[in-house]
Order: structure tokens, then sequence, then C-alpha cells
């Protein structure tokens, strides 16, 4: 029998349409959460056809995410922690206390401002290379820097790491890594570099406009992608900049947030991705993910089974 559990909180890349609109019928809680983005972002999140557009696509998954978790809630304790992957870290700091619930969607809404028009100004790409190792990746990437820009941006998993960086660098470090035997290297849609110096126009902006928002003791921690240790108060705004032009470190988090005791999983977002990082991370880990009114029964279910 347990009463833990880690929340991880998704990102962007797995959304898909029609999200989030069995559960906005179903469930009282979520609707309530859709209204409360609504009315603080200006967004018409009540209109289905808003959540397709690519536009409101992060402020749609972080309502996705919370409004889930506040429906969570009303049959589960609290986690004993949370981490997101990148986006999903404002879900998670959210979801503890730490970032006021009002004051995340227009700062989710201005963040992704921020990094559409630095993309813009310097567009990058991004790709994800599987099957290897993080210090084959990177010394890729520094060879490749002759030709261009490229560096490792997230480290997911011990055998996946996502690369960014001007299209020459990337295909280059590319080249390199296919010579040295890796034989998958998924590039993704994607044309901002994220979590690479491509990002350093909207880390300023960012930086000045976190100076708007309170942060406050969380109820449970929350760990950071950039430093592997959890959010302190005092240096979140900080963590958060740096965020934006730092790799994410996915898999240490994961491990990390594991070290005192293995406990459940659950995914709160769109997709598998981060059940499946879990998985691959921490063999043999319980890992559910929830991303509808089908994965929500689901977990209700397992989770009553594995406390009854």
């Amino acid at each position: 029998m347990t009463q833990h559990w880690t929340a991880l909180f998704s990102g962007q890349g797995q959304q898909f349409p029609g999200m989030g609109q069995d559960l906005y019928v179903q469930e009282p809680m979520y609707r309530e959460t859709v209204q409360l983005a609504e009315e603080t972002t200006g967004i018409r999140l009540t209109d289905p056809a808003v959540w397709d557009d690519p536009a409101h696509i992060p402020v749609a998954i972080v309502t996705l995410s919370l409004g889930l978790f506040r429906v969570l809630r009303q049959d589960m304790p609290l986690p004993q922690g949370a981490l997101g992957l990148s986006l999903g870290e404002y879900s998670a700091l959210a979801a503890s206390g730490m970032l006021p619930l009002a004051a995340t969607f227009p700062l989710v809404r201005d963040r992704a401002e921020y990094m559409n028009a630095a993309g813009g100004a310097n567009p990058g790409v991004m790709a994800a290379v599987l099957r290897s190792n993080a210090t084959m990746v990177d010394e890729a990437c520094q060879q490749a820097f002759r030709v261009g820009p490229v560096y490792p941006a997230n480290y997911n998993t011990p055998g996946q790491t996502v690369i960014g960086g001007a299209p020459a660098g990337v295909a280059e470090a590319t080249r390199l890594l296919k010579a040295q035997g890796i034989k998958r290297i998924v590039p993704l849609k994607i044309t901002v570099a994220s979590h690479t110096p491509f990002m350093a126009p909207a880390s300023d902006q960012l930086a000045r406009r976190l100076t708007d928002v309170t942060f406050q003791a969380g109820q449970f921690p929350v760990w950071s992608n950039t430093t592997v240790t959890p959010f302190a108060v005092d240096t979140v705004p900080e963590v958060l900049t740096q965020q934006l032009v730092s790799p994410t470190h996915f898999g240490a988090d994961l491990q990390a947030s594991q070290a005192a005791g293995q406990t459940p999983v659950v995914e709160i977002g769109p997709g598998t991705a981060l059940t499946k990082f879990a998985s691959k991370t921490v063999p043999g880990i319980v890992a559910w993910h929830v991303d509808s009114v089908d994965t929500l029964n689901a977990l209700r279910k397992n989770w009553s089974e594995l406390n009854g």
C-alpha cells in the first residue's frame, strides 16, 4: 500500500486535436481551471477551436495539466515531489503553490511570445539523438560548432539527448554522430532552438517579466531541470531565466527525485513522453499518464487498486 507518488508535468510536443474537451464536459474542477485561464490571459479557452491554434499551445498545455492536477487532488494526496519538462516546470511550480495559479497562465503566455520572437530573429532547429550517450553527443556538438553553433539542449534519458542550434551546425553534428554508428537521429518539428543561447533575447525579457511575480513556499518540492535540485523561493526567477538558455536534465532530475525511495510517477498533461523517459531512466518504476477522461478513469482505478 502506498500514499506516495511523484507528479511529472508534460512539456510541448505531444499536444493533440481536441485536447481537454472531454474533461471540460465531465469535470467541474477542470472547467473552473479553464475559465480562470481564460479570464487571466484574455485567450478564449472556452472555445474548443482555440486549443488547436499553435499560438496558444503553451497556455493550453499548462491549463490542461493544472486542471487535471486539481481534479486528481480530489482523489489522491499531494505528491511527494514534482518535476516538469521545460514548459512543464511552470505547471509543477503552480501545482505546488510556489507560483500563484492566477499568475501562471499570463506568465506562460508571455514566455511563449518571447520565445517565438527570439526564434523569429534567430531561427534554429532541433533533433533528438536516440540510442547514444551524452558524452558522445557533447563531443559531436563541440566538433560541429566550427560549421555552425549547435548545443545539447535536453538530456532526456541516459540514451536520448536533443540537440539544437543553427541548421548547419545541427546537420554537421548529425553527420558526425551517424559516422560513429548512431542510427536514429530524428529532426523535431520546431523552428525555435529552446534551451540554447539562441534564446538569450527571450531570457532577458523573461527576467524582466518575472520581477512582477511573487513566489512563495510550496507544498512539495519541485525539481529544476536546470540545477537538478529543488527550486528555492528566492532563486526561482533566476533559475527560470537560465532555463531558457541552458540544457534540461530531466533524466537526472527523475533519478534525484527518486533517490529517497521509488514511488509511482504520474505524467499529467498531453502524451506519454515522460512516462517513457521514466521507464528508461528508472527500470521497474510504476508509471501512468493522464490527459483525457479515459486515462483519468484508468488512473483512478489503478490508484484505488494500489491503495485498496
